[in-house]
């Protein structure tokens, strides 16, 4: 048996950041093909579950890449990889020192998530922080309110490549985190960063889902860095041309264009659907 793994962003989802019409119908041919299929993002739930609702997204989702596997029927978490507040100590005073202000994403009891973060200190800040609050539904709340005892699952921020690469040369050199940065849609000119455990990565989470579920063969895509690890583990491995380099030179085969749908035309070719 086959599981197939979609990324979101630069993969399955348009520019527009939504599944098209034709990609749709192709999900739909899947299903009744008995083709199995999932999901494994940077998003957290709250970021994609509209995104995915309709389309048939029954097994359980990777979100936070790897750091948290849902489980769609039971309506909860299970498994999650933490990160602790001795952990973070080295990852605040980085941004600290770049003046760019970190969100701090935790799992609340009855599995509500919330953002704990410093005063603002810029426009670009602030529409992230309203972004988070109107669009995804997730409380907002002044970092000095964060519990001690916090079960914290990730940190991201936005700001100028510099300051963003500095933070990065300092996560480097903290052996149990990992990072990864891309291109902001929120501006021009801005990375975002997102930093977790690095006992947590899509392959993992990948291939704990293969035991757990029984498939034997594993076909993914992705385009941008945080899936290299599902690359490596998959069977088969596809980058939309659009991918990053690293991601093209590790797939199987280089397919069209997110935008142009891409892996739709892709998967009815692979799997002679209509």
């Amino acid at each position: 048996m086959e599981l197939i793994v979609f990324d979101l962003d630069g993969t399955l989802l348009n520019a527009d950041a939504v599944v098209s019409a034709h990609t749709a119908e192709t999900l739909s041919q899947l299903r009744q093909r008995g083709i199995a299929y999932t999901v494994a993002t940077g998003r957290t739930l709250h970021g994609a579950i509209d995104l995915l609702e309709g389309h048939g997204f029954s097994l359980p989702h990777i979100y936070k890449n790897g750091v948290m596997i849902w489980q769609p029927e039971r309506d909860t978490y299970s498994s999650e990889t933490l990160l602790t507040l001795p952990e973070i100590r080295h990852v605040m005073e980085a941004f600290r020192r770049v003046k760019v202000t970190p969100f701090i994403f935790t799992l609340e009891p009855g599995n509500r998530h919330a953002i704990y973060h410093a005063p603002l200190q810029n426009e670009v800040e602030r529409r992230l922080a309203a972004m988070f609050s109107d669009d995804r539904d997730i409380e907002m709340v002044s970092l000095e309110k964060l519990p001690p005892l916090a079960e914290i699952t990730n940190i991201s921020a936005l700001g100028s490549p510099e300051a963003i690469s500095a933070v990065l040369d300092d996560i480097h050199r903290e052996e149990h985190l990992v990072a990864y940065a891309g291109s902001a849609l929120e501006g021009q000119g801005l990375q975002w960063v997102d930093i977790h455990h690095s006992a947590a990565s899509k392959g993992g989470a990948v291939e704990q889902l293969k035991r757990d579920l029984g498939f034997s063969r594993v076909i993914c895509f992705g385009d941008s860095d945080n899936d290299l690890s599902m690359f490596a583990m998959a069977d088969e491995s596809y980058a939309p041309v659009n991918a990053k380099p690293a991601l093209r030179g590790a797939a199987t085969a280089v397919i069209g264009h997110h935008d142009e749908d891409g892996i739709s035309h892709f998967l009815r070719e692979r799997f002679e659907l209509e």
